[in-house]
């Protein structure tokens, strides 16, 4: 391919505006899934006079573990529904109407409404969730060395979609009710279905109608013809690789994921979070600066791609321009209440921010990275992305190793929560966008729905031991000490990531020159 096509292609921050129009999609559904769960379980175990429903932290953690991990159980299904019968495009589309409407049933704040929007939630993610990401694999199967890069700008949008979403729900929660906390996230839930279903046409032939083989662009690539003739023992060994890099992701999920249930539950009953004089003026500055700078960076790619796709997909980009006016309306509000109060009581869900935050930040570096002649192979990634989430919680435990056994409350530092979010950040760019690379690059283009859902499979198994441990934070406190709960956090990571840096020559030989 020549250079001028290449780069005409190739013309939005050197990626295909196509990318980032579901940069933005990926966007607003991940702004509805954080933004829900980062108020979910304090929501639960909040006392009546604070507008919660005072579950036990077992209960309430354990009903996030069945929505956690049934919304990475579905994606299998979702994907072959789309593979066989509905396409890409239409199953992304019901997926986030569905999420909609569970979203607004959860504002209802009522036992059958939070039941009935769960459902329709674990429904949504499971059309949603592997089909947005087929449609990303489609777009660079002609450029499959330029995928890792993809995947990782792609990685931004949702994490970006994260960090607005706790910022803004966790805010309206504490300061409105809850109940408009789950509401917001509906609102742009339904924002999000219409700047994909308006802006659909920039995807070309890109899952418009359900095919044993996956859409791609135009006409039948290079990739495809390649495909069709690796031998069975090459495929096979590749299939080798899939597994064992989804077998090893449950451990690395199953740590992450306390973030929502057993670091959530940290950051609010033993963090010390009331800040007075010099500190409440430098948290007031951070805030503004974290509310701020990543929406200015996320607008400029906003500018960047209303530059490019306004005549195409005008009315995608209206509603899209809607959305952020919205966003801006209320991070401005959200400043005004902050910076005018005398001292200041930080959200617990706040904390939550930062894993995003950092990735908005980290992504563009990891990217280039990624890129450059210092790329290093899969195993490699994936061992320093196990090593650095045992080190964070590692911090963790040290940081809370004051605190005495079978305690409720302390207050810890903040700094140690700080740094626990840095570390798993970058650990979680070396696994979560990596993985999904491979698995497009390893496997053929006729199972990508598929093979895409039973990735999200690995998602399901964490998420459902990171609730069966984390519902066992009381017992384990009141048994042995806080820094106990994080040492089996610290230390099971680390091993597996050692054990991958072991396997880097053989999982290298049987990826048969897949970088």
């Amino acid at each position: 391919m020549s250079t001028t096509v290449t780069s005409k292609e190739f013309s939005l921050l050197n990626h295909k505006p196509a990318l980032f129009v579901l940069f933005f999609t990926e966007m607003w559904e991940r702004f509805s899934y954080y933004g829900m769960r980062a108020i979910f379980v304090l929501f639960l175990t909040a006392s009546f006079s604070d507008g919660g429903w005072e579950w036990t932290r077992e209960r309430a953690i354990g009903l996030l573990t069945i929505y956690t991990s049934s919304v990475y159980l579905t994606p299998l299904i979702g994907g072959i529904i789309a593979d066989k019968f509905l396409g890409y495009q239409k199953a992304v589309a019901l997926g986030a109407l569905a999420m909609t409407f569970g979203h607004l049933a959860m504002s209802l704040e009522t036992e059958i409404t939070l039941y009935i929007g769960i459902s329709l939630l674990i429904i949504g993610n499971g059309l949603f969730k592997p089909n947005v990401t087929s449609i990303v694999s489609g777009l660079y199967d002609k450029y499959p060395e330029r995928k890792d890069g993809a995947f990782t700008i792609f990685y931004m949008g949702v994490n970006a979609g994260g960090f607005l979403g706790v910022l803004l729900c966790g805010f309206l929660a504490s300061n409105l009710s809850y109940s408009w906390g789950f509401g917001l996230a509906g609102i742009f839930m339904f924002l999000g279905t219409l700047q994909f279903w308006f802006g659909r046409e920039i995807f070309e032939s890109i899952g418009v109608t359900p095919s044993k083989k996956a859409d791609i662009s135009n006409a039948i690539t290079d990739a495809e013809i390649t495909e069709e003739q690796v031998p069975e023992n090459i495929q096979r060994d590749r299939y080798i690789v899939v597994a064992i890099l989804a077998f090893f992701t449950v451990f690395f999920w199953a740590a992450f994921e306390q973030a929502s249930g057993s670091m959530n539950i940290f950051a609010r009953d033993y963090t010390q979070r009331a800040l007075t004089g010099n500190s409440a003026l430098i948290f007031k500055i951070v805030d503004v600066l974290v509310s701020t700078v990543p929406l200015l960076i996320i607008s400029w790619v906003l500018l960047k791609l209303f530059g490019q796709t306004f005549k195409k997909i005008s009315l995608s980009n209206i509603v899209l321009g809607i959305s952020f006016l919205s966003i801006w309306g209320i991070v401005i509000w959200k400043l005004n209440v902050i910076i005018t109060q005398e001292n200041t009581e930080i959200e617990a869900s706040w904390f939550l921010i930062l894993n995003s935050l950092f990735i908005i930040f980290l992504a563009p570096l990891f990217s280039k990275w990624w890129e450059s002649k210092f790329n290093p192979s899969a195993a490699v990634k994936f061992g320093i992305g196990m090593i650095l989430l045992g080190v964070g919680f590692g911090a963790l435990a040290y940081g809370s190793s004051g605190i005495e056994q079978g305690a409720k409350t302390a207050s810890v530092s903040l700094i140690w929560l700080v740094l626990a979010y840095l570390l798993h950040t970058m650990g979680e760019l070396c696994v979560s966008p990596v993985g999904l690379s491979y698995v497009s690059k390893l496997v053929p283009a006729k199972k990508i729905g598929m093979m895409f859902g039973i990735w999200y499979l690995v998602n399901f198994l964490g998420n459902l031991i990171a609730g069966l441990v984390g519902s066992s934070i009381d017992t384990i406190v009141a048994k042995y000490s806080m820094s106990h709960f994080f040492l089996i956090f610290t230390v099971i990571p680390g091993v597996v990531g050692l054990i991958f840096l072991v396997l880097n020559p053989l999982i290298k030989k049987l990826m048969h020159g897949i970088r």
